[in-house]
Protein backbone atom coordinates (compact mmCIF):
# COMPACT_ATOMS: atom_id res chain seq x y z
CA UNK A 1 0.00 0.00 0.00
CA UNK A 2 1.45 3.40 -0.77
CA UNK A 3 1.77 5.90 1.78
CA UNK A 4 2.27 8.84 -0.21
CA UNK A 5 -0.49 11.24 1.73
CA UNK A 6 -3.38 12.37 -1.21
CA UNK A 7 -4.82 15.84 -1.04
CA UNK A 8 -8.31 15.74 -2.55
CA UNK A 9 -10.32 19.01 -3.92
CA UNK A 10 -13.57 18.65 -5.15
CA UNK A 11 -15.84 21.11 -6.06
CA UNK A 12 -19.91 20.11 -5.86
CA UNK A 13 -21.73 22.88 -8.30
CA UNK A 14 -25.72 22.48 -7.44
CA UNK A 15 -28.35 23.50 -9.21
CA UNK A 16 -29.71 26.80 -8.20
CA UNK A 17 -33.13 24.99 -6.94
CA UNK A 18 -31.10 22.49 -4.87
CA UNK A 19 -28.77 24.43 -3.44
CA UNK A 20 -30.26 23.66 0.40
CA UNK A 21 -30.52 19.97 -0.68
CA UNK A 22 -27.19 19.28 -2.09
CA UNK A 23 -25.84 21.65 1.32
CA UNK A 24 -27.72 19.01 3.97
CA UNK A 25 -26.72 15.77 2.41
CA UNK A 26 -22.74 17.27 2.01
CA UNK A 27 -23.21 18.05 5.46
CA UNK A 28 -24.10 14.50 6.47
CA UNK A 29 -20.33 12.96 4.65
CA UNK A 30 -18.76 14.94 7.41
CA UNK A 31 -18.76 13.67 10.86
CA UNK A 32 -19.22 9.79 9.21
CA UNK A 33 -15.81 10.65 6.97
CA UNK A 34 -13.73 12.08 9.73
CA UNK A 35 -13.64 8.88 11.56
CA UNK A 36 -12.54 6.68 8.44
CA UNK A 37 -9.05 5.21 8.47
CA UNK A 38 -6.88 7.52 6.83
CA UNK A 39 -8.66 10.46 6.97
CA UNK A 40 -6.56 13.46 8.26
CA UNK A 41 -8.89 16.25 7.41
CA UNK A 42 -12.36 16.75 5.46
CA UNK A 43 -13.74 20.55 5.08
CA UNK A 44 -16.66 21.73 3.04
CA UNK A 45 -16.62 25.10 1.94
CA UNK A 46 -19.45 26.87 0.32
CA UNK A 47 -18.44 30.22 -1.93
CA UNK A 48 -19.49 33.45 -0.88
CA UNK A 49 -20.61 34.87 -3.26
CA UNK A 50 -22.08 31.90 -5.35
CA UNK A 51 -24.06 30.07 -2.81
CA UNK A 52 -24.32 27.29 -5.20
CA UNK A 53 -20.82 26.08 -5.35
CA UNK A 54 -19.37 24.13 -2.82
CA UNK A 55 -15.91 22.86 -1.88
CA UNK A 56 -14.39 19.67 0.02
CA UNK A 57 -11.11 20.20 0.31
CA UNK A 58 -9.42 16.89 2.09
CA UNK A 59 -6.33 15.18 2.94
CA UNK A 60 -5.81 11.54 3.01
CA UNK A 61 -2.79 9.29 4.72
CA UNK A 62 -2.90 7.30 1.18
CA UNK A 63 -4.81 6.74 -2.55
CA UNK A 64 -5.92 3.64 -1.28
CA UNK A 65 -7.32 4.60 1.98
CA UNK A 66 -8.98 7.32 -0.09
CA UNK A 67 -10.27 4.72 -2.73
CA UNK A 68 -11.74 2.70 0.44
CA UNK A 69 -13.60 6.09 1.59
CA UNK A 70 -15.44 6.90 -1.86
CA UNK A 71 -16.46 3.03 -2.20
CA UNK A 72 -18.42 3.44 1.17
CA UNK A 73 -22.31 2.86 1.90
CA UNK A 74 -22.66 7.14 2.64
CA UNK A 75 -20.53 8.45 -0.53
CA UNK A 76 -23.40 5.84 -2.68
CA UNK A 77 -26.19 7.29 -0.20
CA UNK A 78 -25.25 11.08 -1.03
CA UNK A 79 -25.48 10.37 -4.72
CA UNK A 80 -28.46 8.85 -4.51
CA UNK A 81 -30.00 11.53 -2.64
CA UNK A 82 -28.36 14.32 -4.57
CA UNK A 83 -29.39 12.66 -8.24
CA UNK A 84 -30.06 15.47 -10.55
CA UNK A 85 -29.52 17.91 -7.86
CA UNK A 86 -25.65 18.90 -8.76
CA UNK A 87 -24.71 20.65 -11.96
CA UNK A 88 -21.06 19.44 -12.19
CA UNK A 89 -18.36 17.61 -9.85
CA UNK A 90 -14.70 18.18 -10.67
CA UNK A 91 -12.48 16.07 -8.45
CA UNK A 92 -8.53 16.97 -8.32
CA UNK A 93 -6.47 14.19 -7.20
CA UNK A 94 -3.33 16.42 -5.93
CA UNK A 95 0.30 15.52 -3.69
CA UNK A 96 1.96 17.79 -1.88
CA UNK A 97 4.90 19.61 -3.52
CA UNK A 98 6.67 20.10 0.19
Amino acid sequence: MSTQKLTIVAKIVAKLDKIELVKKELIKLIAITKKEEGCINYDLHQDNENKNIFLFYENWESRELWQKHMNNTHIAAYAKATEGAVDTFTLHEMTPVI
